[in-house]
């Protein structure tokens, strides 16, 4: 039998993952400690996914795949040995503490010190990461319990001193700090600088953001629960999925009140009929290019000529662009649905002429003429992409009467691995295919690289639309790059709006010709050591690969039928 390549059984351990997270979700429950969570510790290590580092490594404890996973799971996920994944509950009237992640916009609830319950509003992706983060965390944690019981007396003296300053439950500083620190990277099999470095991150967001429960506590606590586990089989992590989870797979719930209010938003300011451009990116850089002038202006500042600069001026204040913006034509709805997706309205008739930067080709006679109105819609989290699109774009009932909206142009602006490139660069899609099926999508892209300024590179190609950035694997990535697909870079949603698109353009609910657009900005190269994800955010270097999408974007919106009418 011919042995298979790197990337086969890269492959063949993703689908063996995913098979295991649906199986697992349909049955109702699991103990990561068990057979079924060993299979999927199992099929992470095979895949070993590179945002997770030297997790496969037994000897070290992976500290960058550590900080990632923590920064997206709620505060004190290292004491439960019950994790319950649920659609929503009526969690307001009741005394548990909501907790939101540092950089995951997902809820849950601490139902006790030992119990945590996931709702789960963005569907199959959004169970993925939980279920990908937990099995990281077991696998760690299991490296840990062996460091704290390699004595055959007992556990190590490490491992006691350990003990001791988490029970005292005390800042600690100089020299006191720097021994605990250095007692904890003998335990993690790290070196002292690699150690505080992590210690020093968690610290940081901790004190800012609550977020965590910082580096001692969380080795402490995920090491003696696994200890607890060997003591007694009650103690076991066990995770639940409920039966309303399942029904809220199936019927798009949330993406379906999503819509709604937001159709109710534009009838009531008398939007609906008239032409509208979606545009799926953050809420600030079409905001800031618009308004960014006349704030500068209000605070008695020059604008600056560059544009990007004028970026720079504006980026920190958006408290004082919120206020502006009100009752000037911009409307910014905050979602009320559970689907964690705002949306900010522009309508781009009300903007002064006299305050659009001189970089902004804007044709003002066709806006004034057109009367256009921006959708600004926050990103989607992988296969909620689908639902969200599918549903906006549906007809709906108003005054008794079936009505649609006149959409007329998708804008996608996306966050994404780029394979060839480095951070800061742009991808432009010229199809997306959707790892493990057989979906795949041709996209006719307005926008070129002819498009953008020489100062940033630009990659045209297919995108991989992918089940998950925690489920990454260098050889898969690399065979999607350097063979026929030709792929340029990964990301999770854009094959699932495609999905949606397509299949409106097939029902007759937008036309067939209707301007689609995609562009994204490379936030990391998973395929370099250093450049994945769990290495930092961007910086400034994210600032003028975002805007000058943002700017393509806007002048495309603002010119779009000068040619036809020409």
């Amino acid at each position: 039998m011919q042995e298979l390549s790197k990337s086969q059984k890269a492959r063949h351990a993703i689908r063996t993952f995913k098979i295991l997270a649906d199986s697992i979700s349909l049955q109702g429950s699991y103990r990561p400690s068990g057979q079924v969570g060993e299979k999927l510790a199992e099929a992470l290590k095979q895949l070993s996914p590179e945002i997770y580092g030297s997790m496969t490594d037994g000897r070290i404890i992976e500290l960058k795949g550590l900080e990632y996973v923590i920064d997206r799971m709620p505060k004190g996920i290292e004491n439960c040995t019950r994790i319950i994944l649920t659609a929503q509950e009526d969690f307001q009237e009741t005394s548990f503490a909501k907790i939101v992640p540092f950089k995951r916009r997902r809820v849950s609830y601490a139902v006790s010190d030992k119990e945590l319950c996931f709702v789960i509003t963005t569907g199959k992706s959004e169970i993925y990461d939980i279920l990908t983060h937990i099995t990281f965390l077991n696998i760690e944690a299991q490296k840990i319990y062996q460091q704290a019981r390699k004595r055959v007396d007992g556990i190590s003296s490490e491992w006691a001193e350990l003990q001791r300053i988490v029970a005292i439950d005390t800042t600690l500083e100089d020299e006191v700090l720097e021994q605990a620190i250095w007692n904890l990277s003998i335990i993690l099999g790290r070196t002292y600088k690699e150690t505080r470095d992590t210690y020093d991150y968690l610290e940081k967001n901790r004190q800012e953001k609550d977020s965590n429960s910082g580096l001692f506590k969380i080795v402490y606590g995920i090491g003696q629960r696994v200890m607890a586990e060997h003591l007694e089989e009650k103690n076991e992590l066990t995770v639940y999925f409920t039966p309303s989870l399942h029904e809220m797979m199936d019927n798009q719930k949330y993406a379906s009140l999503w819509a709604e209010k937001l159709k109710d938003s534009l009838c009531r300011l008398n939007c609906q009929d008239r032409p509208i451009h979606v545009v799926i990116a953050n809420m600030h850089s079409m905001r800031n290019l618009l308004f960014g002038p006349k704030v500068l202006e209000e605070a008695g500042e020059v604008i600056p000529d560059d544009l990007y600069e004028m970026v720079r001026a504006i980026r920190d204040r958006g408290i004082v662009v919120d206020v502006f913006t009100r009752e000037r034509g911009f409307t910014y709805q905050q979602d009320s649905s559970g689907s964690n997706i705002d949306i900010n309205i522009i309508d781009l008739a009300a903007i002064e002429e006299r305050y659009i930067h001189p970089a902004l080709k804007m044709n003002v006679h066709l806006i004034k003429e057109a009367q256009p109105v921006l959708l600004v819609i926050d990103y989607a989290f992988g296969t909620q992409a689908f639902d969200v699109m599918d549903e906006l774009l549906r007809p709906f009932r108003r005054n008794g009467d079936e009505g649609a909206l006149s959409i007329k142009s998708i804008s996608i602006m996306g966050k994404a691995g780029v394979l060839p490139g480095k951070k800061g660069d742009i991808m432009l899609a010229t199809a997306h295919v959707i790892e493990g099926t057989g979906d795949n999508y041709i996209v006719n892209n307005d926008l070129q690289a002819t498009d953008f300024h020489d100062s940033v590179r630009v990659y045209t190609g297919p995108m991989v639309t992918v089940l998950g950035t925690s489920l990454q694997n260098r050889d898969v990535l690399e065979r999607f790059h350097s063979s026929s697909w030709r792929a340029v870079g990964l990301e999770m949603e854009g094959g699932h709006y495609q999905r949606a698109i397509s299949g409106a353009i097939i029902q007759g609910f937008i036309p067939a010709d209707m301007k689609t657009r995609y562009a994204y900005y490379a936030s990391d190269n998973p395929m370099v050591s250093g450049q994945t994800l769990a290495s930092g955010p961007m910086g400034d270097e994210g600032i003028l690969s975002t805007y000058m999408i943002s700017k393509v974007i806007l002048e495309k919106i603002t010119n779009y039928d000068d040619a036809e009418k020409s």
